[in-house]
């Protein structure tokens, strides 16, 4: 078993990530080839990830998170903070995509204790998110609108959702999260 490098405090969250991505390959036993075939992104971007040369977007981390059957927010966790049952908002990891379009908040970052995670998110006008596959089957997802408009589209499925709005799903397949040219989207996310 490869044991993940040691992080210092002073290491920024995209440092922390990149040491895990790294970390996780080499967990798996796997080249960068083979993680190349298994996620569909380029060897050379896996370098450069692992090597903290650019940050992932969300999209590339759904990729990998799929090769490794984790989901996004379990593989943030991995990079964050210990467990707190008290998590005050200043304290909760923020991680944004480089084209700044998307903002994810860990509201509550997963345990291994702990079944739910809540994410809240901020995306920009005009940003459509494609997520080829889903990091696990079945995966139990609680969408709430707070502001915005967004259309979340699961199992062939296109729903415009409003602020106040609740979508109920299961991923066994591609997603897409889009707003439109106008409007941007805020919401919850609780994963199970």
């Amino acid at each position: 078993m490869v044991e993940t490098p040691e992080i210092t405090d002073t290491q920024s969250l995209e440092s922390r990530l990149a040491a895990r991505l790294r970390a996780l390959r080499s967990e798996h036993g796997l080249s960068l080839d083979v993680l190349a075939a298994r996620s569909g992104v380029s060897r050379a971007t896996l370098s450069r990830l692992e090597n903290g040369e650019v940050s992932p977007t969300a999209s590339v981390l759904n990729k990998l998170c799929h090769a490794y059957g984790l989901t996004m927010s379990r593989l943030m966790r991995m990079v964050e903070e210990a467990f707190a049952a008290h998590l005050p908002r200043e304290a909760q990891p923020v991680w944004q995509d480089p084209d700044g379009a998307f903002t994810r908040r860990s509201v509550s970052p997963p345990s291994q204790a702990l079944a739910a995670e809540v994410i809240e998110v901020d995306l920009g006008p005009g940003t459509v998110i494609d997520y080829d596959e889903t990091p696990r089957p079945g995966l139990e997802h609680h969408l709430i609108l707070k502001d915005g408009r967004l259309t979340v589209t699961v199992g062939g499925s296109a729903h415009s959702l409003m602020p106040g709005d609740c979508l109920r799903y299961q991923l066994f397949g591609p997603s897409r999260f889009e707003t439109p040219d106008d409007s941007g989207a805020h919401y919850f996310l609780v994963m199970v």
